[in-house]
């Protein structure tokens, strides 16, 4: 007997009807719902519940339904009893209504919305930050028409670095985080526990800005530098501190690379000029460029072989021809 088509197609609808209800139902709520709420209270939960289906089981879909709606940028709030904040036992959830709004002031033409769809398009969800799906999410629940696309495809923009999405998720909750960490030059890594408060990119890099607790000082990490897992623990922090985090790490970042430049020799019409010229500045033996890690800087400029020469500063030079050598000598060739 072949299967009821009406209920086929009930059941594959039946998780995603299951989400929407549950944003719903905390977009509905300031205070918060809690767990036990949701489980009997919520379409898709409560049914669930009425046809046997155990607590554990139903706990289980529930995060398992908070891990996707996170995942598709939907800012879900986990608040713990106010004495004690990592107390989960009663903890309540919500989707802040001020995610979905946009001020009153602020309107777009159809034009404007194409544009600004088509960027979030562009991007994938882990790799933009938090205010821009809020910003993506706010025009979408405008409910306007756009014009036509502008462009048959997009392309899709995602990050390769495994750090940020941790790191991402622990700035929105307010977490500590742990990671080991490889410092430019240093062959031993070192555990840091953090409070991360902004990531920024900086010179096509990312970069975690926070406060590092075993330094007791505010520290910014290269992403690509962290050589572990990051781990999200339980340890909360003033998410007030995350207020002009990123601001305050890019000027850092802007004032750091403002105090190193080197000097360079390059070839005209290379690959070397197409891509230092972009960030360079005319010098009378050659360009000046900026940067921020000399580790990094040496990397690059060692890529592009004899396209480029470091005539000073010394040390970055130093470290330009030690990684030539090293090239070298890994394909057996003589100096």
């Amino acid at each position: 007997m072949a299967p009821d088509s009406n209920s086929a197609e009930t059941n594959r609808s039946a998780p995603e009807e299951r989400l929407v209800n549950l944003v719903v139902a905390l977009l509905a709520t300031e205070q918060g719902l809690t767990k036990d709420t949701i489980l009997t209270s919520v379409s898709g939960y409560r049914e669930q519940s009425a046809a046997g289906a155990s607590k554990d089981a139903l706990e289980k879909m529930f995060e398992r339904d908070k891990e996707n709606l996170r995942g598709l940028g939907v800012p879900i709030e986990t608040i713990g009893d106010y004495a004690d904040p990592d107390d989960l036992r009663e903890a309540r959830y919500r989707v802040p209504t001020s995610e979905y709004e946009l001020p009153v002031d602020i309107d777009f033409t159809p034009a404007e919305l194409t544009v600004l769809n088509l960027a979030g398009g562009v991007w994938s969800e882990s790799s933009m930050s938090a205010q821009a799906r809020s910003g993506l999410r706010k025009i979408r629940a405008l409910g306007l028409e756009v014009d036509a696309p502008i462009i048959g495809y997009s392309p899709r923009i995602n990050l390769r670095e495994p750090a940020f999405d941790p790191l991402q998720r622990a700035i929105e909750q307010a977490r500590v985080v742990t990671f080991d960490y490889l410092k430019g030059g240093d062959e031993d890594t070192h555990r840091r526990r953090v409070q991360p408060l902004a990531l920024v990119e900086f010179e096509a890099r990312w970069h975690v800005y926070g406060f590092d607790l075993d330094q007791n000082a505010e520290r910014t990490f290269l992403l690509s530098r962290i050589v572990s897992a990051v781990q999200v623990t339980r340890t909360g922090f003033d998410a007030q501190l995350r207020e002009g985090a990123g601001e305050k790490a890019v000027a850092g970042l802007q004032e750091l690379a403002a105090r190193q430049f080197a000097l360079l020799e390059i070839d005209p019409g290379t690959e070397a000029a197409l891509r230092l010229s972009r960030r360079a500045a005319p010098a009378a033996q050659g360009i000046h460029v900026s940067y921020v890690d000399a580790h990094i800087f040496a990397d690059e400029l060692a890529s592009y072989g004899p396209e480029v020469r470091v005539v000073e500063p010394a040390d970055l030079r130093d470290k330009v021809i030690a990684r030539l050598e090293r090239t070298l000598a890994i394909h057996g060739g003589a100096r």
